[in-house]
């Protein structure tokens, strides 16, 4: 069978586990482009967080709240570093504890610390609900933060009474290499990409940052409400995104794995496939899969075949293929003679001649024909 994700290109924003999830997608056919919107620096050393845990020491919070994994184990590996692990695991294993998600939980449990609650959905949401209706007026409420301030959250907080300590234990900063995040950038206002995914708030906010300075902000967000497919690990990332009218895709579970499953369902929703000459054709990203075949495609055959999939067992006239063809080599002239000899690499490349029809003096198209018992297609007008 082929893979879900074959023909498709899809680019990673991601600073951490940037590897499992091209590996994830690559296993599915997937091309990865990988470019860091951000780096995160892990603030061992930082005056500001040793400062908050002596206050945690001084006097010990009622609550605790723990939204990454990484993040709380990088609060207790600082605090050993001090020489004042032990007795912070002490003072914050006398709170009630407080887990984002799932990672958040076992790293809590792997420190030694009870059985953390964690709401079900996973969400900020639910986990301030549970809070603001436990009468918080007067609560001491340590929030380890996960890269950003989460103004809002802590400000719910306050406003219904609680003294909240806001746990900084490391915060992201500029990409190190921000030169291959502006060719991401430029790949997707360009739609050389078909998808591109983000696992946190601040890599969706570096890219629009980027983007605003290079004078690009409504192309990216053109592509992403267009042809390319924004797919978000979950509802805090897509949020930035959600402000600016963009819908990406979010798994119904917040994971690596699920944000992979839910581009293996979305993409190729978003290309039909085609009865063709008997055959099944759908233009994939930088292929085409022919009866399930992956057939890759060049440049100019993939601009070619896009033009004629558009009016699908319509005539397309050979001036407007060649419109076609020299918008991807801009400079060079293209005749109809350079048309012909593109339709013929095109042939060539998906293996069946008669998927491309020649129509005498008039063009070229995608002859519409059903497969086995389907239904005839009807050519849009």
């Amino acid at each position: 069978m082929t893979e879900p994700l074959a023909g498709f290109t899809i680019g990673i924003t991601a600073a951490r586990r940037a590897d499992e999830l091209a590996t994830l997608l690559e296993r599915r056919g997937a091309r990865v482009v990988h470019a860091p919107a951000l780096r995160l620096l892990p603030l061992a050393d930082d005056a500001e967080l040793r400062r908050i845990s002596r206050q945690c020491l001084a006097a010990p919070p009622d609550v605790v709240v723990a939204t990454t994994g990484i993040g709380f184990r990088g609060w207790i590996e600082a605090a050993e570093g001090w020489g004042i692990g032990a007795a912070l695991l002490d003072a914050l294993g006398r709170a009630r504890l407080l887990a984002r998600g799932p990672k958040a939980r076992g790293a809590v449990r792997a420190a030694g610390l009870p059985d953390p609650w964690s709401p079900a959905s996973e969400s900020s949401g639910e986990l301030l609900a549970h809070l603001l209706g436990g009468a918080p007026a007067g609560t001491r409420i340590a929030v380890q933060l996960h890269g950003q301030p989460l103004p809002d959250f802590v400000d719910a907080l306050r406003c219904a009474g609680a003294e909240v300590l806001e746990v900084p234990v490391y915060r992201w900063t500029a990409p190190a290499d921000p030169a291959a995040l502006e060719q991401l950038l430029d790949a997707i206002c360009a739609g050389e990409v078909d998808a591109v995914t983000f696992t946190s708030a601040p890599a969706v906010a570096g890219m629009l940052a980027l983007a605003a300075e290079r004078g690009r902000q409504e192309a990216l967000l053109d592509a992403l409400a267009g042809p390319v497919l924004a797919a978000c690990v979950g509802p805090v990332t897509s949020g930035p995104l959600a402000d600016l009218g963009i819908a990406p895709v979010v798994p119904p579970r917040y994971r690596l794995g699920a944000l992979v499953r839910a581009l293996c369902e979305a993409l190729p929703r978003r290309h039909p496939v085609l009865p063709v000459a008997g055959r099944s054709l759908q233009l994939r990203g930088h292929a085409a899969l022919v009866d399930g075949t992956v057939r890759p495609l060049a440049p100019q055959a993939r601009v070619l075949l896009a033009a004629l999939a558009e009016r699908p067992g319509r005539v397309v006239s050979r001036r407007a293929l060649a419109d076609a063809l020299a918008a991807v080599a801009p400079g060079r002239a293209v005749d109809e003679h350079a048309v012909e000899q593109a339709v013929a690499r095109l042939r060539a490349a998906l293996g069946a001649a008669d998927l491309v029809q020649t129509v005498i003096k008039r063009g070229y198209r995608l002859p519409l024909e059903p497969m086995e018992d389907a239904p005839r297609c009807t050519a849009r007008r």
